[in-house]
């Protein structure tokens, strides 16, 4: 099957192409004039061959630069990536500073601006590591590799009888730092791809970064206040302004305007429609003010008469109802093929017990810590976008077509994200600010309230999935079949990601059906992917951490609890005799090696912590849940077992969860104390999804636009946690989003084992649980 990231990879491919880049080579060259050694891909056929100083020199090519060294020896990373609490910049970092033996004291980065040079610019997927592994660490070995070879020369001897350490070449008794080297040698080294890809990176045993513990770099900053954000941005002559967001995200447009109260306001300047190209805004008005104050207020002060879209009428349930339809009756006609092994439907017919479940999922907000927002300023024909965002590749050719201008005069300036979780991953919010800009020829910041970006939330869709399976005389799997219909983010926002996994299948967004591509061994398997275009009708879907597997996993994990419970058998148990490392399940180097043998690894050693073979000895209204995930893809898979202990209350239905027991397999950890903060926050805010977020679309919106409404897991709600990372020196993989698919079935698999019932909707509201008791 074709995976999502190779999809990514011929889209960077085809804009590279479109770009005149191509990937040849390594260059490693000291730029004329600047003292400063330079590492990067080549851009132009034959550039490995020349001088890579002179080529710097002559401006032939546009390098991809990764990392640089001055000549006090400072190695700055370049980071192409989003920071909004990861800690990303430390872990890519890590990865060129262990191969390069660089000084990790020396290191220090910089979030780099939107440039076609860097490729395709992208935070999400927990992709960040995993995709940038092998690329940064040969970085880091090559340089490595280059300053040895100068290094030598100026210390006199063999370049064989030389190592680097610290930042230092050394031979015997004598050693030369980089900077140094950099100072003094022309280097001029060059690596083809072939060349590079037969570099060797350092066995384990040798690393003195990865997998080391230690801070964040983005930390201090952070603690201090120096660190800005696209909420803190200001530039000279700005203006200020709040949209003022029509009734529906899509066909509505405003009758007349009234702002007579708001012209009472001190500082509110003017109310201005705007007109989008690009059909973001669809009857977008934008309230014009000398501060943020006075365009808040004039904004609540201003009257508007509306026509509203047709889908102001569209409810949740609405939606909820074309999703049972579709999963029905699934066919590629509203989607397509994911899995298609064997002969799903004749196993089906010939089993001697077929378990059949339906499970749904609600609207799902970002709601992260900084609303939305963006500075916008025209130079010369050329527009300069500050904020934070995950896609600025995607939101440069947005702004582009918004301004009606070539995507060469957009750059997107990078700041650091009070959060993100998807939300920026789709840019549809600097577009107003850029046309406000635009229409009143200055520069523009505006300041989503928090309802106000509720209101424009990319909701990660609501979901229903229909799963039925069938046993044999003996209790085995012989075949299943599962349908999944939502929204799909990428048809919507990207739909040059969407691809065909199965031949003559039709294309599919891997993002909302991801997870439902298992690793367990239910015999013959087919997997639909619906897309629910009602929900296209009211909003945006969006990307929400996990987004597919946040609903899949749902399900699967809870059908598997189901099948067991059929046949007999300890739920645990029952995944362990599933968990086959055969044919499609047996894994492949390097990202999933071992395959289902590694997820069976980490559920065995969870059942040890948590006790599981003690569980029926639990008080009464007590009792333990299990699910598995292998986070966002097959193709970058992170094995995780979660082993839930909850308390139901059966007087009110309310459910308490007293621990979480997790282990996980990453591979290797680029930064184990960010790799264990993702994993923790990724679980608390899967248990919050599960039992308390989670809202309606009501009259073309969100029923809850704020955290009154919307009520998300509290501190005091958080449970005892007891988490593990199986030490492994595999490849890396992500960590971002594997948490947040595991927790909502191992919590739903313990209600059912305290008190026998089994919740299928997410959120699992304590009334449902009181009703059914």
């Amino acid at each position: 099957m074709a995976r999502f990231d190779d999809e990514l990879a011929a889209v960077e491919a085809r804009q590279d192409d479109a770009r005149g880049i191509s990937r040849r080579g390594f260059l490693i060259g000291t730029m004329a004039g600047s003292a400063m050694l330079a590492f990067g891909l080549s851009g132009i056929a034959g550039a490995a061959s020349g001088s890579a100083s002179e080529a710097l020199a002559a401006g032939r090519y546009e390098p991809t630069i990764w990392y640089a060294i001055a000549p006090d020896g400072t190695v700055t990373v370049h980071i192409t990536k989003a920071e909004m609490g990861q800690h990303v910049a430390t872990s890519l970092a890590r990865l060129v500073a262990e191969e390069l033996e660089a000084d990790w004291s020396s290191i220090e980065v910089v979030y780099v601006d939107s440039d076609p040079k860097w490729g395709y610019m992208v935070t999400g997927g927990s992709w960040s590591v995993h995709h940038s592994y092998l690329p940064l660490s040969r970085a880091g070995a090559a340089g490595r590799m280059a300053l040895i070879e100068a290094g030598a020369k100026l210390l006199g001897v063999d370049a064989a009888d030389c190592r680097a350490r610290n930042g230092r070449v050394i031979s015997g008794d004598q050693s030369i730092g980089y900077g140094e080297i950099v100072a003094q040698a022309g280097l001029e080294r060059t690596f083809t791809e072939q060349e590079l890809e037969q570099i060797s990176l350092k066995p384990a045993a040798e690393r003195r970064v990865l997998g080391t513990k230690g801070g964040a770099l983005d930390v201090p900053a952070k603690v201090n206040g120096e660190a800005i954000y696209g909420i803190d941005v200001s530039v000279e002559g700005m203006l200020h302004a709040r949209p003022v967001l029509p009734p529906t995200r899509f066909g509505s447009k405003p009758t007349s305007v009234d702002d007579s109260a708001a012209k009472q306001i001190e500082g509110y300047r003017q109310t201005i429609e705007l007109n989008d190209p690009s059909g973001v805004c669809q009857g977008w008005l934008a309230v014009i003010a000398d501060s943020t104050s006075a365009a808040m207020r004039a904004a609540d002060a201003l009257k508007v008469e509306w026509q509203r879209g047709d889908s102001y009428v569209v409810t949740e349930a609405d939606i909820q109802q074309q999703g049972h339809a579709l999963v029905e009756a699934p066919s590629r006609d509203n989607g397509s093929l994911f899995v298609d092994i064997g002969d799903a439907a004749a196993g089906l017919e010939g089993a001697s017990r077929v378990v059949e479940s339906t499970y749904t999922t609600s609207s799902v907000l970002h709601f992260q810590l900084e609303p939305v927002n963006a500075t916008v300023v025209e130079e010369d024909g050329h527009w300069h976008v500050h904020c934070g965002n995950q896609q600025q590749t995607l939101a440069v050719g947005m702004l582009a077509k918004a301004l009606e201008v070539d995507e060469s005069q957009v750059t997107l300036h990078q700041y650091y994200l009070g959060g993100g979780f998807g939300r920026r991953l789709y840019g549809d919010y600097t577009i107003p600010a850029a046309l406000a800009a635009k229409a009143l020829g200055r520069p523009v910041k505006m300041l989503f309230t928090r309802p106000d970006d509720t209101r424009f939330d990319c909701v990660r869709s609501p979901s229903v999935q229909r799963l039925r399976s069938g046993l044999d005389d003996s209790g085995r799997v012989v075949a299943s079949e599962h349908a999944a219909a939502a929204g799909w983010p990428s048809a919507a926002m990207a739909p040059a990601f969407l691809a065909e996994t199965v031949e003559n299948g039709g294309k599919v967004d891997s993002f909302a059906i991801s997870g439902a591509d298992h690793w367990y061994d239910v015999g013959d398997q087919r997997v639909w992917a619906q897309q629910n275009h009602k929900a296209h009708e009211v909003f945006v879907p969006g990307y929400l951490r996990s987004v597919g597997p946040g609903w899949t996993t749902w399900a699967v994990e809870q059908h598997i609890d189901e099948l067991a419970l059929a046949a007999g058998e300890d739920p645990a148990r029952f995944r362990l005799n599933l968990l086959k490392a055969e044919g499609r399940n047996a894994g492949q180097a390097p990202h999933s090696l071992g395959g289902a043998e590694r997820l069976k690894a980490v559920l065995e050693r969870a059942m040890a912590k948590a006790g599981w073979d003690d569980r029926d000895s639990l008080p009464d209204d007590v009792g333990m849940g299990v699910a598995l995930t292998f986070g966002q893809e097959r193709s970058m898979p992170t094995w995780v077992a979660c082993i839930a202990r909850v308390r139901v209350d059966r007087g009110d239905g309310t459910v308490k969860v007293e621990r979480l027991t997790t282990v996980a397999d990453a591979g290797t950890l680029a930064h184990p104390d960010g790799a264990m903060a993702q994993l923790e926050g990724s679980l608390l805010w899967g248990l919050s999804m599960a039992l308390y977020e989670g809202t309606e679309i009501e009259k073309g919106k969100p029923k809850a636009l704020n955290l009154d409404a919307y009520t998300p897991l509290r501190m005091d709600q958080v449970p005892q946690m007891d988490l593990e990372f199986v030490d492994s020196d595999a490849m890396p993989v992500g960590l971002g989003e594997p948490g947040t698919t595991v927790v909502a079935p191992a919590i739903a698999n313990a209600i059912q084992h305290a008190v026998g019932v089994r919740l299928r909707d997410m959120p699992m509201r304590a009334e449902a649980l009181k009703a059914a008791l």
